[in-house]
């Protein structure tokens, strides 16, 4: 893939969501009041309203859920991709998150839903924080 979009700071909602990708590290947080898992990263609680979340690491194992593949894109940064596929997963704590599936022959016909995945931090050239992607298991 070449390279992404980078997170620009300060951003309060996911900084420390980078900072653990950085480490290698898919984060989640959990309402500490109501236990609803909440992705993406925010300041309150999408089940309750609570400013009680805590981050915790997920294992980055999951399943696809639903996705495309994207034949042509205009976006110059991925004109030179070819074919490649845009996937929700769905991972195995309970949340679901937009990303690339990676490692495949042919991504038109090699990706299915429910196939298993897990993440894999795929590194820029430019830019300190590499992007989550999954790859089948």
């Amino acid at each position: 893939m070449p390279d992404r979009p980078q997170p620009r700071f300060p951003e309060p909602n996911t900084q420390k969501y980078w900072e653990a990708v950085k480490e290698g590290r898919l984060t989640y947080q959990q309402c500490a009041d109501c236990n609803t898992v909440v992705f993406t990263p925010r300041i309150l609680c999408t089940g309750c309203g609570s400013s009680n979340l805590a981050w915790k690491d997920s294992s980055g194992e999951g399943k696809v859920y639903t996705y495309t593949v994207v034949r042509q894109n205009r976006n110059p940064s991925f004109a030179p991709l070819g074919a490649y596929v845009l996937a929700w997963i769905d991972l195995d704590e309970g949340f679901r998150m937009l990303s690339n599936v990676v490692g495949v022959n042919d991504p038109t016909t090699d990706v299915k839903c429910d196939m298993r995945v897990k993440v894999e931090f795929e590194k820029q050239d430019s830019g300190e924080y590499p992007i989550p992607v999954f790859r089948p298991v």
